[in-house]
C-alpha cells in the first residue's frame, strides 16, 4: 500500500505573533542604537567645534605672546646696539689716531641719498675721514658673518659714491662689536677689514694681514 504523505502544518496564530513581537523589538534595539550613534555622532561634532574654538583662543594667544617677545627683543636689540655704539665712539678717533690716521672729521649714522628717488642708499655708523681716508664703520652688538658681507656692498658703494664727484681718497673698513664671536671676526679679518672689539672700558683695534682698500 502507498504510503500517506502528511500535509505540512502552517504556522499557527501564536507562532506567527511571537515572530512579529521578536521582530518588532529587534527594530526598536535597532531604532535606539540609530539614536546612540547620532548622539555621539553630535557629541564628537560639538568636541571637535569646541576643540577648534580652543585651538583658535590658543593660536591667538601664542601669535600675541610671540609679537610681544618680538618687540621686546627688536627693544633690547636696539638698545644693545645704542650701548655698543656709546662704548665704540668715544675712543675710535683715539685708537685710529694712534695707527698714523689722524682724523679731524668723524660723522655718526651718516646717511647716503638718492636725490631723484629720496631712497637711503647706504648708511654708515660712523665715518671718519681725512684728506687721504675714508674709514667706514659698522657698529652690532653681535656681529654676523652676513653683516661682513653686507659691509663690503657698502664700502663698494661709497667708493662709487666718491668716484663721481673726483674724491679719490683712500676707503677702508671696519666691522665693530660689543660681542665678536671668533668666526665672524676671522671672516672680517680675511676680508681685509678692521675689527674692532671691546676691551675693559676701552676698545681695541686688529689689523688684519692684508689690509684692503676700496
Amino acid at each position: 500500500m502507498a504510503e500517506l504523505i502528511q500535509p505540512q502544518m502552517g504556522l499557527n496564530f501564536e507562532q506567527v505573533w511571537a515572530a512579529f513581537m521578536e521582530n518588532r523589538q529587534q527594530i526598536k534595539e535597532t531604532q535606539q542604537q540609530m539614536k546612540e550613534t547620532d548622539r555621539l555622532i553630535r557629541e564628537l561634532r560639538d568636541d571637535r567645534k569646541e576643540t577648534d574654538r580652543l585651538f583658535r583662543e590658543s593660536k591667538a594667544e601664542t601669535d600675541r605672546q610671540m609679537k610681544e617677545l618680538q618687540k621686546s627683543i627688536g627693544y633690547l636689540s636696539n638698545r644693545f646696539g645704542e650701548l655698543a655704539e656709546h662704548l665704540v665712539l668715544p675712543n675710535i678717533v683715539q685708537k685710529f689716531n694712534a695707527l698714523n690716521y689722524h682724523f679731524n672729521d668723524i660723522a655718526k649714522e651718516r646717511k647716503f641719498v638718492n636725490p631723484d628717488t629720496g631712497r637711503v642708499e647706504a648708511e654708515f655708523d660712523i665715518l671718519l675721514e681725512n684728506d687721504a681716508y675714508s674709514i667706514a664703520v659698522e657698529i652690532k652688538a653681535k656681529p654676523a658673518e652676513k653683516d661682513v658681507a653686507d659691509h663690503i656692498s657698502r664700502l663698494e658703494f661709497l667708493r662709487r659714491h666718491k668716484d663721481q664727484r673726483g674724491d679719490s681718497r683712500e676707503i677702508r673698513g671696519a666691522l665693530a662689536g660689543a660681542i665678536m664671536p671668533e668666526a665672524v671676526r676671522k671672516e672680517a679679518l680675511r676680508a681685509g677689514l678692521y675689527v674692532i672689539e671691546q676691551s675693559g672700558d676701552t676698545v681695541r683695534i686688529e689689523e688684519p694681514n692684508q689690509l684692503r682698500s676700496w
